[in-house]
């Protein structure tokens, strides 16, 4: 914890992108995500980082951090915008009230189309996103679809209709999408994903919501009997960098990141959805009893769940909401 305290206090001038000392010296990116290596997007960025060291040929170095390594969510805005690290992720919903436009996309049962996900990365609504993002002092460089599979996790009943959810203490995403989970009558708690199992294992929560993929890395299956498998909302995670160490990067280095990006960018939509398919069986082989909603039911959850958030989406974000909505739409 000083190391990360340390690293975030430090002045963006002892940070150069590339080290003087020899002209040979590499510039350097350092990456903090909070996904554990075992998930999936930790593999994605993995490969990103070995892709660009073979095509740069050492002289751009990808140094990822990920469960938390290098900085906590929480600091991994402020410590890029700072120029404390170079780069970093953010799950859409993560930006929270910081940039409410971002979740647009976990709107319930709105943008769960694997289609569409593989079109967003080219899609107008990711260059409108992209420029909202630049008002924040960071820059966004790629789109990495996470997830359009959710589970709702339990222990001592499946959740199943909406009702099932009355006086359920349960992991909140944030203000926007609880709105969804109390309007079914939860009490949803706003709780970090590495922090969720312990919640659910000490009593603290009642039950989880997360994505299958996540279920499998972050071992559910060891604190949660039930899981009703959902196309709830769709999550993709942000990669974002700090502009002035950006413009500072030799084109050429640029080049050979942004191409391994849009790599990236493609395979995790295949990694996604071959990591989710695989995901629902090892749930099952570890013991969970799992329930796949039916679009008779995925109706009826919707008709609970979708206008509350559609409402309070565009509420909190007056200025481009209803142009989120309309590009989504489109994509």
């Amino acid at each position: 914890m000083a190391l990360r305290r340390n690293i975030l206090t430090l002045p963006l001038l002892a940070l150069p992108a590339i080290r003087t000392a020899s002209a040979q010296a590499a510039t350097v990116m350092r990456l903090s995500h909070q996904y554990p290596p075992s998930h999936h997007i930790a593999g994605v960025l993995a490969r990103f980082a070995e892709a660009v060291k073979a095509g740069s040929n050492g002289a751009v170095d990808v140094q990822v951090f990920p469960a938390e390594q290098l900085a906590r969510v929480a600091e991994n805005f402020p410590g890029v915008a700072r120029g404390a690290f170079e780069a970093a992720v953010a799950t859409n919903f993560t930006w929270g009230n910081t940039i409410p436009e971002m979740s647009g996309q976990t709107i319930p049962f709105f943008f769960a189309d694997l289609e569409q996900n593989r079109r967003f990365p080219a899609s107008e609504a990711r260059r409108f996103l992209d420029g909202v993002t630049a008002r924040r002092a960071v820059r966004s460089v790629a789109w990495l679809f996470t997830t359009n599979r959710a589970i709702f996790t339990s222990s001592r009943k499946p959740l199943l209709v909406p009702e099932d959810f009355r006086g359920v203490k349960i992991r909140g995403i944030n203000s926007l999408i609880d709105q969804s989970l109390s309007a079914a009558g939860a009490a949803p708690a706003a709780t970090p994903a590495p922090e969720v199992v312990g919640a659910l294992q000490s009593g603290v929560l009642d039950a989880g919501l997360t994505d299958v993929s996540a279920a499998v890395s972050r071992r559910f299956y060891e604190v949660q009997k039930f899981g009703t498998v959902s196309p709830f909302f769709s999550v993709s995670t942000q990669v974002y960098v700090n502009p002035r160490w950006w413009d500072r990067v030799p084109a050429e280095g640029r080049g050979v990141i942004e191409a391994a990006l849009a790599k990236a960018e493609v395979e995790a939509v295949e990694v996604t959805q071959r990591t989710a398919d695989a995901a629902v069986g090892e749930l099952r082989t570890r013991g969970m009893t799992l329930h796949e909603q039916t679009p008779e039911e995925v109706a009826r959850w919707r008709e609970v769940m979708q206008k509350p958030v559609m409402d309070a989406f565009l509420r909190q974000a007056p200025e481009g909401g209803a142009r989120v909505v309309e590009l989504l739409r489109a994509v």
